[in-house]
C-alpha cells in the first residue's frame, strides 16, 4: 500500500505553531473571543454556552431585507436596474428664509425647480463563493470532551505535544469515537483542535480494518467542515483525507460514491494558488496553499479509488486531469 508523499501525522503541532506565529508575531489573531469571535466560547476550563439552533456550521446568514431608498430600481428608459442619486440643484443654493415670512420673495434663487437625478450603473454583485461561513463552537467533539466522555488527555513534551490515551487505541469502538473526532476537525480553538486533529491521526494509524465500515458515518462531518469554507479548516480536512485513503484496504473505493458530498467545495478552491513569481512563499513548505493541496488530494483519491474514481472526479471537477491515464 503506497503512502502519501508527505507525512501528515504532525499536522496538529504544525497548526499550533502556525497559530502562534500568526497571532503573536504577525498580529493576525486566528481565534477571537467576545464581540469579534465566538460569544459562546469560554476558557478551556469552562463549559461552552448553548448555541442557538438557527446557527448551523456552513450555513448562510440571515436573508437581506429590501431597502427601497438604497436598492437599485428598474429604469424604463434604459431597461436596466440602476441606482439614483440626487445632484446639487437650485434648492441647494437658496439662501435661508425667515420662517415667519415663508412667502416673502426676497433672498431666494429665481429658479425653484427640483434638481435632476443622475443615474449611476449598478455593479455586478459579489457571489461570495470564497466567503467564510458560520462555524459555531457546537461540535460533538467539544460536547463529549467537556463532559469527560473521551479517554484522552494532553501529554506535554519538549518538542511537541502528544495525546495520552487512557485506553489502547486498537480497543476503541470506531463506530462511536471516529465520527466524533472527525466532527472536531472544524474546531479553531485550543485545546479542542489539537485533540481532535491529533486524535484523528492516531485512530487512523491504528485503525486498520476497523475504519472501512465507519466510512458512511464520516461523510457528514467532512462535508460540514468543508462547507465552513475557512482555509485553515479546509487544509486540515484535506490532510486527514489523504491519511484516510491510505489507512486501509478498499477505503479509496468506498469514498467514490460520496464524491458528490466532498468535492464541490474542492472545485471552488482548486485554483486558489499564490502567484508570486520568483519570490519565496513559506506556505509551500508548510503545505498550506489550497490549490496545491487539493490537486495532491485529488490525485491520491484517483490513485486509490479504482477504475471509477477518475470519471466521478471529472464529473464534479471538470478541470481535473488524470494523473493515471496521462
Amino acid at each position: 500500500m503506497s503512502l502519501p508523499a508527505f507525512n501528515n501525522s504532525n499536522t496538529a503541532n504544525e497548526t499550533m505553531v502556525e497559530d502562534y506565529v500568526q497571532s503573536h508575531l504577525a498580529g493576525n489573531a486566528v481565534f477571537k473571543r467576545g464581540r469579534d469571535g465566538h460569544l459562546q466560547t469560554l476558557s478551556c476550563f469552562d463549559k461552552t454556552r448553548p448555541i442557538a439552533p438557527t446557527i448551523r456550521p456552513g450555513g448562510h446568514g440571515p436573508p437581506r431585507m429590501p431597502d427601497p431608498t438604497n436598492d437599485p430600481h428598474y429604469n424604463n428608459a434604459t431597461a436596466k436596474f440602476c441606482y439614483t442619486s440626487k445632484v446639487s440643484g437650485p434648492d441647494n443654493f437658496q439662501r435661508a428664509r425667515n420662517p415667519a415670512h415663508e412667502d416673502s420673495p426676497g433672498g431666494a434663487c429665481t429658479s425653484l425647480a427640483v434638481g435632476k437625478k443622475e443615474m449611476r450603473p449598478i455593479k455586478a454583485p459579489v457571489s461570495g463563493a470564497y466567503k467564510v461561513r458560520e462555524n459555531p463552537p457546537n461540535t460533538e467533539f467539544r460536547r463529549f470532551y467537556e463532559r469527560g466522555d473521551l479517554p484522552i488527555a494532553i501529554e506535554h513534551r519538549g518538542v511537541g505535544n502528544r495525546i495520552q490515551w487512557k485506553v489502547d487505541v486498537e480497543k476503541l469502538d470506531y463506530h462511536h469515537y471516529l465520527p466524533i473526532f472527525f466532527d472536531g476537525l472544524r474546531e479553531k480553538e485550543e485545546p479542542y483542535r489539537f485533540l481532535a486533529v491529533q486524535g484523528t491521526f492516531d485512530m487512523l494509524e491504528h485503525g486498520g480494518s476497523k475504519i472501512l465500515p465507519v466510512i458512511p458515518q464520516l461523510i457528514i462531518p467532512i462535508k460540514t467542515a468543508l462547507n465552513t469554507r475557512e482555509p485553515g479548516v479546509i487544509v486540515i480536512v484535506l490532510k486527514v483525507l489523504q491519511q484516510l485513503v491510505v489507512s486501509g484496504e478498499m477505503i479509496g473505493e468506498a469514498l467514490v460514491p460520496y464524491y458528490r458530498q466532498i468535492l464541490p467545495v474542492l472545485n471552488i478552491f482548486k485554483n486558489k494558488n499564490v502567484n508570486v513569481g520568483d519570490t519565496i512563499v513559506y506556505n509551500q513548505r508548510k503545505r498550506m496553499i489550497l490549490g496545491d493541496l487539493i490537486q495532491e488530494t485529488l490525485e491520491l483519491l484517483e490513485t486509490h479509488g479504482g477504475e471509477d474514481a477518475f470519471i466521478n472526479i471529472k464529473y464534479m471537477i471538470p478541470t481535473y486531469e488524470s494523473c493515471v491515464l496521462n
